[in-house]
């Protein structure tokens, strides 16, 4: 490739994108204009951006017309902390509208230093192929002798030929069977899970992306960044001390004052900070568990009659950590939340393989009423190798059982796994029907919502999801600003866009004039009072759009020190925006991902209802959320309204539209 030079017009960014179009076997650069980084950033917003120009309504997620991008945010690899995320984007297989999917490790800045901004995938090839990428040029490669490899040992084969510096974007063999569950694997494990692109990748007979890139980006002022990002990491010192207090007993306390104070103080962000650098997310297991926060028994149980602490424990954070041998950081990273974890012994000892996070431990333990950490070790090996999502295909699972147990499906159906609650033999020999796709499993491989129509009968009742993707697990009851984005987002089921709890840890309105400024504590009624709520958790949507655009890991948002990614993004770009121009792009990501998905006829309040276990209908009769059940209507239709929607027809006020320099899109929907 061509060196496209420092300018004016390209600090930050390379100002081209990198496309490759299988069918034919052929890459080449496409020049992006300096305003569709101004307006959109990077990562998620470029993604956005380039799939709405280039794909047609309608066309087949699953068929070559679907374009399938990886791109690094535009803060990735100019030295900023916590920016080392890429977007995987495309049409999903799961809702037939937007899909993205958010991925650390080490491939969003090699690929960067290819001298690209991104990549852009479409056609497909006959036979396995995969790309080759760097600052010379980009080729595609036979990959026969790849097909039918795990992810792992994908990536581990593409760095033995191609060299240390070499990093890999795959998928693993649920990818290439199509399971709308495939996600995109990089770093021995990390995946960009949700929204089913692997399968995308794996419709295309594209087995991975191998990235070799050595140039940095140029940075308009890269002492200003060096200074920023050199005050910002002494503003979140690590406590040996605290963190060594935080174990089990005192989580515990925490877990249970939430369930049972009629008072909520406001979350302090350096409290997250240490469980996360010591603990990382497994901190949560079994806190959640007894506050309420996570899932039970297929969202139908309660944690501390169904789940209790002492079973919760036993797949927490301490019981996890155990068996960490290293810590682990995505680039970038001076929290290294992650860690690499061995389990020796055994029928199948596990040598080296990340730890299980928090979604992992939760949704193959309390929502299957399974504390058996051996097995939840073992499944995620299992998904890891495989490329699969672990929220997903626990929520599958879940689903199955309550059929076994209501007798729409028996042994026979299952080849004679016996499937029941807290029965982990179980579960992982369902989890491996699942991946290859055999038997029962090739029936619940593509998510809970297209099993329930092909197992028919009474199952639907059974099929928690969000408009086709499976409920994270966080219950919305706990922080009804959830199910605000389980329901409203482009990619339902969504937790990390926004939430009450992420207001709280983030600070927002000390970095914008439209955050209004939250109380210290408040009451359990003003939990679910939503009226006074809706500009805040506009704010808090925009914000994380913003933070995709800009590669920012939504962990660094969250762990106190009010980290400068406005001012990061005006050292590396030279552009001098204040907070709330840069948080309105995060705006145009937000609509313009929404608009997509009106384009392709999806409303999100008629085509992505939520399962009425996750909003209380009908309530629960005991535990934290007794009694509740969300005004998941009223709260949708305010939402809309603060972002200027129709709650009717999902249409973005034209006249606002315009207004964020957004008139072509405008136009198109008109």
């Amino acid at each position: 490739m061509a060196d496209p030079g420092s300018t004016d017009s390209n600090r930050g960014h390379w100002g081209r994108v990198l496309r490759a179009e299988l069918s034919s076997k052929t890459t080449s650069l496409q020049d992006i204009s300096s305003d569709t980084y101004r307006n959109y950033l990077g990562g998620l917003g470029l993604g956005a951006r380039y799939l709405w120009e280039h794909m047609d309504p309608g066309g087949d997620p699953m068929g070559p017309e679907n374009i399938l991008g990886l791109v690094p945010g535009l803060l990735t690899d100019t030295g900023s902390l916590f920016t080392g995320r890429f977007l995987a984007v495309g049409k999903s297989p799961q809702t037939g509208g937007w899909g993205d999917s958010n991925c650390g490790g080490r491939f969003s800045p090699s690929l960067k230093r290819c001298q690209v901004d991104g990549l852009f995938v479409s056609g497909a090839s006959e036979s396995p192929v995969y790309l080759l990428v760097s600052e010379d040029g980009a080729s595609v490669e036979g990959a026969s002798d790849l097909w039918g490899l795990d992810a792992i040992e994908t990536e581990k084969l593409l760095k033995k030929r191609h060299g240390k510096r070499a990093q890999v974007a795959c998928i693993g063999k649920a990818g290439e069977l199509g399971s709308y569950l495939a996600g995109i694997c990089n770093d021995g494990g990390r995946i960009a899970a949700r929204s089913g692109l692997g399968a995308v990748m794996g419709s295309k007979k594209l087995k991975a992306v191998v990235a070799l890139g050595r140039s940095r980006v140029p940075v308009a002022h890269k002492d200003k960044m060096k200074e920023l990002t050199r005050s910002f990491k002494n503003r979140i010192p690590t406590s040996p001390l605290l963190q060594k207090a935080l174990g089990n007993h005192a989580l515990h306390i925490t877990g249970r004052f939430t369930r049972i104070s009629p008072v909520f103080p406001r979350q302090p962000a350096e409290l997250w900070r240490q469980l996360l650098g010591r603990f990382g997310t497994p901190a949560l297991t079994a806190m959640s568990a007894e506050s309420g926060d996570s899932p039970i028994k297929n969202w139908a149980g309660v944690g501390f009659v169904d789940f209790p602490f002492k079973r919760a424990r036993k797949i927490g954070g301490e019981s996890v950590t155990r068996y960490e041998s290293s810590k682990y950081g995505c680039f970038s990273c001076p929290i290294r939340c992650g860690g690499i974890v061995s389990m020796k012994g055994g029928e199948h000892p596990i040598h080296e393989m990340h730890k299980p996070e928090y979604e992992t431990l939760s949704a193959f333990g309390s929502l299957l009423l399974n504390d058996d950490l051996v097995s939840i070790f073992r499944v995620n090996d299992l998904l890891n190798r495989a490329g699969m999502d672990t929220i997903s295909v626990g929520g599958v699972v879940a689903f199955a059982i309550e059929c076994f147990e209501n007798g729409i499906i028996s042994e026979g159906d299952t080849d004679g796994i016996r499937l029941a609650w807290s029965s982990p033999d179980a579960i992982v020999a369902l989890v491996e029907k699942i991946i290859a796709r055999e038997g029962i499993g090739d029936t619940l491989a593509d998510g809970v919502k297209l099993a329930a129509e092909r197992i028919g009968g009474d199952s639907q009742r059974f099929a928690v999801h969000c408009g086709g993707v499976e409920a994270p697990m966080h219950d919305p009851k706990f922080d009804p600003g959830q199910a605000l984005a389980y329901l409203c987002d482009a990619t339902p089921g969504r937790h990390t866009t926004a939430s009450y709890q992420y207001l709280e840890l983030q600070n927002l309105e000390r970095q914008f004039s439209r955050a209004h400024k939250l109380p210290m504590i408040s009451t359990y009624r003003d939990r679910y009072r939503h009226q006074d709520k809706m500009d805040n958790l506009a704010v808090d949507t925009f914000y994380k759009m913003l933070v995709d655009g800009a590669g920012v890991c939504l962990f660094g948002t969250q762990i106190g020190g009010d980290i400068p990614i406005s001012d990061w993004l005006n050292a590396a770009t030279g552009w001098n925006l204040s907070p709330d121009t840069w948080l309105v792009a995060g705006e145009r990501i937000l609509n313009l991902r929404h608009c997509f998905n009106l384009r392709e006829g999806i409303h999100p309040l008629r085509d992505f209802r939520l399962h009425p276990r996750l909003y209380g209908d009908p309530p629960q009769g005991r535990g934290p959320a007794k009694g509740i059940t969300l005004d998941l209507d009223s709260m949708a239709q305010s939402f809309f309204e603060t972002l200027h929607w129709d709650p009717h027809t999902g249409r973005p006020d034209p006249a606002w539209l315009r207004s964020l320099g957004m008139a072509d899109v405008a136009d198109a929907l008109a």
